[in-house]
C-alpha cells in the first residue's frame, strides 16, 4: 500500500474510533462530575463502592525501601447528614483475601498465621466511635479490628467530591484518609523489626446513596 494511503487509512481509523468514543461516553467530554462541594451532600444512608474504594498499606522493607500493597472490595456503610457532620458514622468490612501486593507468595504468606490468619478471621472491620469536624477535613477515631483483635484509632480524613456518577447515576460522595498502626498490636510480629511494626494506611472510598 503506498505511504499517502496509509496515511490517509490510519486517520479515517483514528477518527472514526474517536468519533464512536464520543458518542459512547459523552459525559467524559463534559465537566467532572465530582467537586468538593459539601452543598451537593445530601443527607442519608450510603453504601460502599466496592470497586472504587481502596486501602493501601505501606511497610518499611529492611531499611531498603517502602514496600506497598493494596486492599479492594471493601463494603460498609455512611450515614451523614451536612447539617451536622459531627453525627455521622462509618463502618467498613474489608476481606482479607481482596489484600494484594506484587508477589504471588507474599499475598499467600499474609494469609497465614504469620499475618492475618485468614482461615479464623476473613474480614478485617472498621466502626467509627467519634467524628470531629473541621471545615472540609475531620478526625474520625473508631475501633479497628484485625485477627479479632480489637484496638482504637483515628483517621485523618478529607471530604474530597460529590455528585452524580454518570455510569450508574448514583449520588456518590468521596473521601480520603490516612491513619499509621502497629501491625504488633493485632499480634502480627512476624519479622519484626526487620520489616516495619509501624504501617501506613492510606484509604480513597467512593460512598453512593442507598437505593
Amino acid at each position: 500500500m503506498p505511504p499517502m494511503m496509509k496515511t490517509v487509512l490510519s486517520a479515517a481509523i483514528l477518527g472514526a474510533g474517536l468519533g464512536l468514543g464520543a458518542v459512547a461516553v459523552p459525559a467524559m467530554a463534559q465537566q467532572v462530575p465530582g467537586a468538593a462541594d459539601p452543598s451537593r451532600v445530601a443527607a442519608g444512608r450510603y453504601t460502599a463502592d466496592p470497586s472504587h474504594t481502596q486501602i493501601t498499606f505501606t511497610v518499611d522493607h529492611f531499611g531498603f525501601n517502602a514496600y506497598r500493597g493494596i486492599a479492594g472490595g471493601a463494603t460498609g456503610t455512611l450515614q451523614i447528614d451536612p447539617a451536622d457532620p459531627s453525627k455521622a458514622s462509618v463502618a467498613m468490612e474489608i476481606p482479607v483475601d481482596g489484600l494484594v501486593t506484587t508477589s504471588a507468595e507474599l499475598d499467600e504468606h499474609l494469609r497465614s498465621p504469620d499475618f492475618f490468619d485468614m482461615a479464623s478471621h476473613p474480614t478485617i472491620t472498621f466502626r467509627s466511635t467519634a467524628v470531629e469536624v473541621d471545615g472540609m477535613t475531620a478526625k474520625i477515631a473508631g475501633d479497628l479490628t484485625i485477627r479479632g483483635v480489637t484496638k482504637p484509632v483515628v483517621l485523618d480524613a478529607r471530604f474530597t467530591g460529590a455528585g452524580v456518577n454518570p455510569m450508574n447515576q448514583a449520588a456518590t460522595i468521596g473521601f480520603e484518609a490516612e491513619t499509621t498502626i502497629r501491625r504488633s498490636d493485632f499480634g502480627m510480629t512476624y519479622i519484626v523489626p526487620m520489616v516495619s511494626d509501624e504501617v501506613m494506611l492510606e484509604i480513597g472510598a467512593a460512598f453512593e446513596a442507598a437505593s
